[in-house]
């Protein structure tokens, strides 16, 4: 890895910074990442992080959206929010003769947001028209309900685009708030690359900053994966079935046997042609077209899912056939065909994986928030290389959690 950890001081806070220098490009790319502020931080009013998020989409109360947007596009300079389920990121990216102004409109937007009601009203009717619209999206459907039933009493229940109801019920007061509370010098973690040095950042980045307040710390919250099995079926007029299931997987983002669950994950479902779950679906009874599992580490969450989509009169032999599939894969492990297509697959990609700069800093941003050092991939990939079979069938055989299958069925 390139990119380097350091701190920058504003307002006497220690702020990260997550920095790769690179004088190929004329450019530079920031990020703003408000740690703990995604739509884990909704409560009571789902889709409000994502509303936010879209607000700071609208431009300045100055300028309104059109005018600050031409600003934008006059200088071909990107600058947009969007949030995941722990993170709230804003960002910026221009080349490098437009640097200054980027930064300027930057600043003008976290000082001066487009708090509007009437850009309010304007959202939520575009968002209802988007929610409305996945009342048709059969994998949407199944991939909420499934979440309904691992994450029930979490955050993580319902969708970050939040529900017709629920938009409808968030104030502009409410984004205020969330605002707020998101935007401070507490949970700020900048990431930066491109042709700057340093020394010339700190100095923008402290134009920038130093009018953001330091009031406010968002909690990091741990979710737990719910182990009670269960199925939920939800009949609609479509001319397939679609079935998303998930279990509990039990282990952390700074675990060391966490290479072990990216081998068996690949294995299991995440590789497409090859993964057992397609070979078995798919290619030995083609039940469906395809069919995909893989486990998921997060900071504050750890599962197992997968999905595929079926013929009507196969989806009960399809469910059981995953059950059967993940039964077999904790009790038997893999071969050492699969262990080894893995190990050529993962270690021949990994060039790949950091060819641009925006993948080299989202990768060290990832290590970095999840406590891992820069060099954590390369040890990783040693220890894929030196894996053996025996002790990744004994990994798989201690995750018998695994099993606690739970379905979440859209069919006719």
């Amino acid at each position: 890895m390139s990119a380097t950890l350091k701190h920058i001081k504003i307002n006497n806070i220690n702020v990260p910074i997550v920095f790769e220098e690179d004088k190929h490009l004329p450019i530079l790319n920031l990020q703003l990442v408000f740690k703990n502020s995604g739509y884990i931080q909704d409560k009571n009013k789902n889709g409000l992080a994502s509303l936010s998020a879209k607000l700071l989409n609208e431009g300045t109360k100055e300028l309104g959206s059109t005018k600050f947007a031409q600003k934008l596009e006059d200088s071909a300079i990107s600058l947009h929010s969007n949030i995941g389920f722990e993170t709230f990121v804003i960002e910026l990216s221009s080349i490098k003769e437009v640097n200054d102004k980027g930064l300027k409109l930057l600043k003008q937007l976290l000082n001066d947001p487009n708090y509007d009601k009437d850009v309010l009203e304007k959202l939520k009717t575009i968002s209802t028209g988007g929610l409305k619209r996945k009342e048709h999206d059969f994998d949407y459907i199944a991939s909420t309900n499934l979440k309904k039933i691992l994450f029930k009493n979490t955050p993580l229940e319902s969708p970050a685009s939040g529900t017709i109801k629920s938009i409808s019920n968030i104030k502009l007061s409410d984004i205020e708030n969330f605002l707020n509370k998101t935007i401070d010098l507490n949970n700020l973690i900048i990431v930066a690359g491109g042709d700057i040095n340093f020394k010339d950042l700190s100095k923008k980045l402290n134009s920038l900053l130093k009018d953001i307040k330091a009031d406010n710390s968002n909690k990091f919250q741990e979710v737990k994966v719910s182990e009670k099995v269960q199925t939920k079926i939800i009949k609609k007029d479509t001319q397939q079935a679609y079935i998303y299931f998930g279990s509990p997987f039990y282990t952390n983002v700074s675990s060391n046997d966490n290479y072990k669950a990216k081998v068996a994950s690949f294995i299991l479902g995440g590789s497409g042609f090859g993964s057992r779950l397609m070979e078995e679906i798919r290619v030995k009874r083609g039940l469906a077209y395809s069919a995909y599992g893989y486990v998921s580490i997060n900071k504050s969450h750890t599962y197992f899912t997968g999905y595929l989509q079926t013929k009507l009169e196969s989806a009960d032999e399809a469910k059981d056939l995953v059950i059967q599939i993940v039964d077999n894969f904790v009790k038997e492990g893999v071969t050492k065909e699969e262990l080894d297509s893995a190990k050529n697959f993962i270690l021949g990609s990994e060039p790949l994986r950091t060819e641009t700069l925006s993948q080299r800093l989202h990768r060290a941003f990832t290590l970095y928030y999840r406590g891992l050092d820069f060099n954590y991939t390369e040890k990783e990939l040693e220890k894929i290389e030196n894996l053996t079979l025996e002790e990744l069938n004994s990994y798989i055989q201690s995750h018998k959690e695994i099993k606690k299958l739970s379905f979440s069925i859209v069919r006719k």
